[in-house]
């Protein structure tokens, strides 16, 4: 399926002809499937070839020096989870993943340091740390620009969403599915899903396997070219707005036989708010034909339930 192609110049550099059409493009696009290619974003791509390359060193690593990083204090929000820890809502399955996660970054005496522990360093690779700094310092560029456009769609003022993501919760996830040596239980390495964040910010992937479900309850592939990223809604965006944007469910299946002994890496940046924000339903959302579905809730509670949910948090 190739999902819609939006290109984020038009709404960064664009006239105001071409920002508004960019707005309308990529709410549609939200409403109807959930999920975009993003081309223009801003993320260079020596960047991301640098975030691979290190990514795939970590995953080299011996398993016991991989353990050396591994806290699970931090309940998988900084640095490694080793394979089969994390699971889908609803699944006592495992994912057939192992992971490594970056946080955001605040001073020592700011007031949402105890919020954000620190980052787990991984100086064992020289220039790891400071590229996972950039790339997330990149997302957050890219992911303030998206959100500004749909704040326009939703009839919000432009920078509504500024001031909740600046030095919000995000995280970059760097995710490894290794090779399968044997007869898998399943033809899925990562169960169907939606995501918990606003937005999520997908940097390519070493091989395909991702695929959205449809409103037509059919599983289709998601592709999409070198240049662009993936960009789709999450749970939060979605209740924020009553529903009206899709946080679509999407999975991550098997490769074919032959290519079993090959590994699949994926990079996603998962875009959060600060934890007190509100996601209580706009009340340009609400109407007679559109009741309110969801309990009020904040987002730093909202992800706390979550990660109870996956497992990841007792």
């Amino acid at each position: 399926m190739n999902i819609p192609v939006v290109d984020l110049g038009d709404f960064v550099k664009g006239a105001s002809k071409q920002k508004s059409a960019f707005v309308q493009q990529l709410g549609k696009a939200y409403e109807d499937v959930g999920f975009v290619a993003v081309k223009n974003h801003g993320i260079p791509s020596e960047l991301i070839a640098d975030l691979y390359k290190f990514v795939q060193q970590f995953f080299s690593l011996p398993s016991e020096k991989k353990k050396n990083f591994e806290n699970p204090e931090l309940v998988g929000q900084r640095g490694y989870t080793s394979f089969g820890k994390e699971h889908a809502k609803g699944s006592n399955a495992p994912d057939l993943k192992e992971f490594f996660q970056y946080g955001q970054i605040v001073s020592q005496d700011h007031r949402l340091k105890s919020e954000y522990p620190d980052n787990v360093k991984v100086d064992d690779i020289p220039g790891f740390n400071e590229t996972f700094l950039n790339a997330y310092r990149a997302f957050e560029k890219s992911g303030k620009f998206l959100l500004q456009a749909i704040a326009l769609y939703l009839d919000l003022d432009e920078h509504y969403f500024d001031d909740f993501i600046e030095e919000g919760n995000s995280i970059v996830r760097a995710i490894h599915y290794p090779p399968i040596t044997s007869e898998p239980k399943s033809a899925i390495r990562a169960e169907q899903h939606e995501d918990i964040n606003l937005i999520t910010l997908l940097v390519g992937a070493s091989a395909d396997g991702l695929q959205i479900l449809t409103k037509k309850n059919e599983w289709v592939n998601v592709t999409s070219l070198p240049d662009q990223i993936v960009v789709n809604v999450g749970d939060m965006l979605q209740r924020l707005t009553n529903n009206k944007l899709k946080s679509t469910t999407h999975r991550v299946v098997n490769p074919p036989r032959e290519l079993w002994h090959t590994s699949r890496f994926s990079i996603p940046f998962f875009l959060h708010p600060k934890s007190a924000m509100s996601l209580a339903a706009l009340e340009s959302c609400v109407d007679e034909g559109h009741r309110k579905v969801y309990k009020d809730i904040t987002a730093g509670e909202y992800l706390d339930e979550r990660l109870r949910e996956i497992g990841l948090k007792k």
